[in-house]
C-alpha cells in the first residue's frame, strides 16, 4: 500500500455551504503532512472525513487501503484521531479514557503491552499526576494533550491530529512533536491540521495550504520555513 491515505476530488457540503471543494490528498507511510490554513479553510472537515466522522458528499476516500464509503468501520479501526474540539467525557479520568479505548479495541488480547505504553505517554505529556482526576476541571491545554495521547496510544497506521497545538504549553508542544516523530519512525502516516505555520514546519515533511475549502499549494516543509516561508504563506492566503 503506497498511500495509507488517498483522496481524490473530496467535496463536503452542509446544506448550501461547501466546506471542502475538491481536495486531492495522498499521505505516505513514515511521513507527516500538515494541513495549514486559517479557520474555515476546510482543515477540520477534511480530518473528520478521514476519521469516518463526517461522510464525504463527493469523491474517492481511502484510508489504510479501505474505501471509506463501503468499509467505514475497517477504516476507522486503522485511525487514531484527535478531534479539534470535544471528545472527552467530563466525569471520567484520563486513565478511564485510556481503559475504555483499550476495551473498544480489544487491546488486552491483541496488545498486552498497552498499559505500560499508556502510562509512559501520560508521563511524557505531563498528565501522570492527574491520571485519576476527572477531566471536568482540566484546562484547554490539558484536554488537548490527553486527546493526543488517546489518538496515539494504540499505535495506529494512520494518525490524525486536528489542531493538537492549540492552547498547549511549550512542554506539551515538544511532547507532541516527539510523538509525531515516533509515529513516523514506526511507519505511520501522520496528518496534522493547524493554523500555526512554524509548528507545521517543525512537525511535518510536507505542507498543504488550504483556503476557503480548496487546496491552493503543496510544498515541502522547508519551503514554508523562515521569513521567506512566512511571505509565501501570506501570499497564498491573500
Amino acid at each position: 500500500m503506497t498511500h495509507p491515505v488517498h483522496v481524490r476530488g473530496l467535496r463536503v457540503r452542509f446544506g448550501e455551504v461547501e466546506a471542502v471543494g475538491g481536495i486531492d490528498l495522498d499521505a505516505e507511510a513514515g511521513q507527516a503532512t500538515a494541513l495549514l490554513g486559517r479557520n474555515g479553510a476546510g482543515k477540520s472537515t477534511t480530518m473528520r472525513v478521514l476519521a469516518g466522522v463526517v461522510p464525504p458528499t463527493e469523491g474517492d476516500v481511502q484510508v489504510a487501503g479501505f474505501d471509506l464509503r463501503t468499509h467505514t468501520m475497517d477504516a476507522r479501526r486503522a485511525v487514531g484521531y484527535c478531534p479539534d474540539i470535544g471528545g472527552l467525557v467530563p466525569r471520567a479520568t484520563p486513565w478511564e479514557h485510556l481503559q475504555l479505548s483499550a476495551r473498544l479495541r480489544d487491546l488486552d488480547r491483541h496488545d498486552p503491552g498497552w498499559e505500560a505504553r499508556a502510562r509512559d505517554l501520560l508521563e511524557r505529556f505531563g498528565l501522570g499526576d492527574v491520571a485519576h482526576r476527572i477531566t471536568a476541571g482540566f484546562s484547554h491545554g490539558m484536554g488537548r494533550r490527553l486527546s493526543v495521547v488517546l489518538a496515539a496510544m494504540h499505535r495506529p497506521p494512520v494518525l490524525l491530529l486536528d489542531e493538537p497545538f492549540d492552547g498547549v504549553d511549550p512542554l506539551g508542544v515538544e511532547a507532541t512533536l516527539e510523538l509525531i516523530a515516533d509515529a513516523r519512525a514506526r511507519g505511520a502516516a501522520v496528518l496534522v491540521s493547524t493554523h500555526l505555520r512554524d509548528l507545521a514546519v517543525a512537525a511535518c515533511t510536507q505542507v498543504r495550504v488550504l483556503r476557503g475549502g480548496s487546496q491552493v499549494a503543496v510544498v515541502s516543509a522547508a519551503q514554508m520555513g523562515g521569513e521567506e516561508g512566512a511571505r509565501v504563506y501570506r501570499d497564498l492566503l491573500d
